[in-house]
């Protein structure tokens, strides 16, 4: 079954993830119209339980495919680096996307 396919069924969020979506009613999000929302929150601060249950539903090209067209943003270092690693990322275009004047605020708000 491929990303798309997969992206079709209707999907129920597990309850592990609503620590994930600790500011909102997670019970309201629907993997149908917040997809973007959600994969942006388990990428970003999910547990590896919540990234295996991503990675399940997308499979590893379409969080490539999300990373390269986010550039990265709202991730921490660490994060990137990781995704680079697991998902075989390009060193040099993760590195940019670090390196980039937009991260400035982000990295110093996540280092304070």
């Amino acid at each position: 079954m491929d990303g798309h396919t997969r992206n079709m069924r209707k999907v129920r969020l597990p309850a592990r993830l609503r620590e994930v979506f600790w500011d909102c009613d997670a019970r309201s999000i629907s993997w149908e119209t917040d997809r973007e929302f959600i994969m942006s929150r388990v990428l970003a601060a999910g547990d590896w339980e919540s990234v295996r249950w991503l990675r399940a539903q997308v499979g590893d090209e379409a969080l490539a495919a999300w990373l390269h067209g986010h550039r990265g943003r709202g991730l921490s270092s660490e994060r990137l680096r990781y995704w680079e690693i697991t998902l075989g990322l390009p060193h040099r275009t993760v590195t940019g996307w670090l390196r980039h004047p937009s991260r400035a605020v982000w990295d110093g708000r996540a280092r304070r």
